[in-house]
């Protein structure tokens, strides 16, 4: 089950995926029927704890899981600028190197590793552009201009090495070699989590102003719930491999209906609530490669009743646009209410 947001066209469908990685003990199942939509301009935010299957989610997409991974059902559907549909499954390597990076670009987390320290940040441009049949002059004209859109200095950082940049200047390096080819999607792996909270700002705010400019998707993940609330526009919360949570962003933080996502949102500290006491979520993440029967997250769940440890809650809609699978949304719904009152 999808969101439906007619106003704008859906630009990536992916529907029904599932992952999982080759391990000693077996198959560990790392995302499971995860589905949603993008629309075009939208901004969707995965949450969730750590391996909770986000990375892996848009590794899938990308097609650059790692050799003991693979794909074994879903269907991830593009669409075009110019209307045409294609299943990125059904890409051939060149039909993938092509794809990537002029149709889809990823922001990785760690800014120092994913630029090349032996190489100018000129260089790697190049290659880029080179890879996809554009001019060097056009590309270094793209570049310098992207690089004043971040509010960087495009004459100091063109020819720079990445060492000779701060943190914040080299999260914004990629920002912008990500935009070169004009995608349609960039996908961002936790971007903030290694800069300082006035730089994280900084380049939240030049990141939703191109958004708006250049009008591409974004597949956001973060463990940060405040940055995920300034970014996005629609939240899917992952838990154990699944989306069990996903909706407008203030229905989810504000009218939550899956006691996972309301133990996230305890956990995050509030600016305006004072010295309150946070409430971290108990327990440990099941077991992935023999997942517990029904709900995955009844173990640590406050409200859990026996059909929770029988069946497995279907994703069902709440409200327009939102939808949950726990059997205790009224409950979960109650709770928030009255943290927040």
């Amino acid at each position: 089950m999808t969101l439906n947001t007619p106003q704008k066209p859906v630009v990536l469908s992916i529907q029904d995926l599932s992952i999982s990685y080759l391990a000693e003990r077996g198959r560990v199942r790392a995302v499971t029927k995860a589905s949603f939509d993008l629309h075009q301009g939208e901004t969707v935010a995965l949450i969730g704890e750590s391996g909770c299957g986000k990375s892996t989610l848009v590794l899938g997409l990308m097609r650059q899981l790692p050799k003991n991974a693979s794909i074994d059902s879903g269907s991830l559907l593009y669409t075009r600028r110019d209307g045409s549909r294609l299943n990125i499954r059904d890409l051939s390597k060149a039909g993938m190197r092509r794809f990537l990076w002029s149709e889809c670009s990823m922001v990785f987390q760690g800014a120092l590793n994913a630029l090349n320290p032996v190489i100018r940040i000129s260089g790697m441009i190049y290659d880029t552009a080179e890879a996809h049949g554009l001019g060097r002059r056009e590309a270094k004209e793209r570049a310098l201009n992207l690089f004043s859109k971040v509010r960087l200095d495009p004459n100091r950082v063109f020819n720079a090495y990445p060492h000779e940049l701060s943190g914040g200047m080299r999260q914004r390096v990629l920002l912008a070699m990500s935009l070169l080819l004009q995608p349609q999607v960039v996908i961002m792996d936790e971007p903030t989590t290694a800069v300082d909270i006035l730089t994280q700002r900084s380049i939240i705010e030049v990141l939703k102003r191109l958004r708006d400019e250049f009008h591409f998707s974004i597949i956001f993940i973060s463990h940060d719930l405040a940055v995920a609330a300034e970014i996005a526009d629609t939240i899917a919360t992952m838990y154990a491999g699944e989306i069990v949570e996903k909706g407008p962003v203030d229905e989810v933080f504000y009218r939550p209906r899956h006691a996972y996502t309301l133990g996230l949102l305890e956990a995050a500290p509030r600016l305006s609530a004072g010295a309150e006491t946070l409430e971290s979520i108990p327990g440990s993440p099941p077991d992935l490669i023999e997942p517990p029967a029904g709900c995955k997250f009844h173990a640590r769940c406050r409200f859990m009743t026996d059909p929770c440890t029988i069946t497995a809650p279907p994703l069902e809609y709440t409200d327009e646009n939102h939808t949950a699978a726990c059997y205790h949304r009224d409950q979960v719904l109650a709770t928030r209410r009255k943290v927040l009152s």
